[in-house]
């Protein structure tokens, strides 16, 4: 038997960009050769595509993203004709890259998890791990998603958006607002990015000013959010219209929240997998996560991310993540092997989710044929 072709696809334009290289390196490495031939394709932080020669090496050296370049043709024949003037990294080849039968992105923030790169996959006509382009920019998109989850009874903390240009043009009368709607502490992050990238706490007046500059250089879309003093509890999600969600975990924060540096460069931070809480709060955890999943019509997986108020024991929605994170440290891959699902095996089911789903999709009609 033939094996599966599969394309793991990593970078990207985002802040996040280093994020999906570590995530990727952990992705290829597990992914079963016997079964998998494994194709990797990079994506520099200008935006161009890595299909020859060893692109995890080209990024992670930062070779491609200094590199001056060179117009050459898109490495993919599946891809679209959009695609097919792309700029090659000096060094690499022109030759065409293999058509493959599912791609696995592994591409955190914009430009790869908010629905960019899954629309260039359905014109594509290939199947691709995770979620649609309406899921996927929905998951990404922290003020649609927050309306959409509030639409569905879904329980979120308290919040204002604004918009960048607002800020900027009447930045007193935005922070007047804010106050007037929240109390302190409130966190401050862009509507569209991940891993907290861009994310800050307020405690006054004067660290809100600056996060909410802060937020302005990641996004024209700010959200403030009402802090709460909360546990954080998070819970996987696997599948496509029967999903199933994992034993939930809890992030014990080795700064005052859960930030960029607390996820990856101290290696201080605690999970416990499972979560220390009693049966019916996991109960309640896994229902609203797969609620949450299928309110923004996801697929494949998420990873949805909680608060476990610690005076009321109310449980909010914090946010869905569409592409968790893959690292060795990630909390995705943890919960599952918790759950009984160890990290090959999951890769295994993500595949087959992109492939059945793909199957699905096919079987609805892109023509109207009127029947006599």
């Amino acid at each position: 038997m033939s094996r599966i072709r599969v394309a793991v696809l990593f970078g990207g334009r985002s802040g996040e960009h280093e994020v999906s290289l570590a995530s990727a390196r952990s992705v290829m490495a597990a992914l079963d050769k016997d079964k998998y031939e494994v194709f990797s394709i990079g994506i520099d932080q200008t935006g161009r595509w890595i299909t020859q020669g060893d692109p995890m090496a080209l990024l992670t050296e930062g070779v491609a993203n200094d590199a001056s370049p060179e117009p050459c043709e898109n490495a993919n024949e599946e891809l679209p004709a959009a695609l097919r003037r792309r700029e090659l990294v000096p060094g690499t080849t022109k030759a065409r890259f293999p058509v493959v039968d599912v791609v696995f992105p592994v591409l955190h923030g914009t430009y790869g998890e908010d629905g960019t790169v899954q629309g260039l996959l359905e014109l594509a006509d290939l199947a691709y791990v995770g979620g649609d382009v309406l899921g996927s920019a929905v998951g990404m998109d922290k003020v649609i998603q927050k309306a959409v989850l509030r639409a569905h009874g879904i329980p979120i903390v308290d919040y204002v958006a604004i918009l960048r240009s607002h800020w900027l043009a009447e930045p007193d009368a935005v922070v007047e607002e804010i106050e007037g709607r929240l109390a302190y502490p409130m966190f401050t992050k862009p509507a569209n990015a991940g891993s907290s990238v861009g994310v800050a706490k307020a405690h006054d007046r004067e660290e809100l000013l600056s996060g909410l500059a802060l937020a302005a250089r990641f996004d024209r879309k700010i959200v403030i959010e009402a802090g709460i003093d909360a546990r954080e509890i998070e819970c996987a999600v696997l599948g496509n219209d029967d999903p199933i969600a994992s034993l939930p975990g809890e992030v014990v924060p080795s700064n005052e929240f859960y930030d960029y540096h607390a996820k990856y460069v101290d290696n201080a931070s605690g999970l416990l997998i499972p979560a220390p809480l009693d049966e019916a709060q996991t109960r309640e955890v896994q229902v609203l996560a797969l609620k949450a999943f299928a309110a923004i019509d996801c697929a494949g997986m998420a990873r949805v991310d909680f608060f476990l108020e610690r005076a009321t024991g109310r449980l909010y929605v914090n946010e869905l993540n569409t592409i968790p994170g893959f690292t060795e440290i990630s909390m995705y891959p943890k919960l599952w092997e918790a759950s009984g699902l160890p990290y090959a095996r999951l890769l295994d089911r993500l595949i087959e989710l992109a492939m059945e789903r793909r199957e699905d999709k096919r079987r609805s009609r892109t023509r109207y044929e009127h029947d006599h």
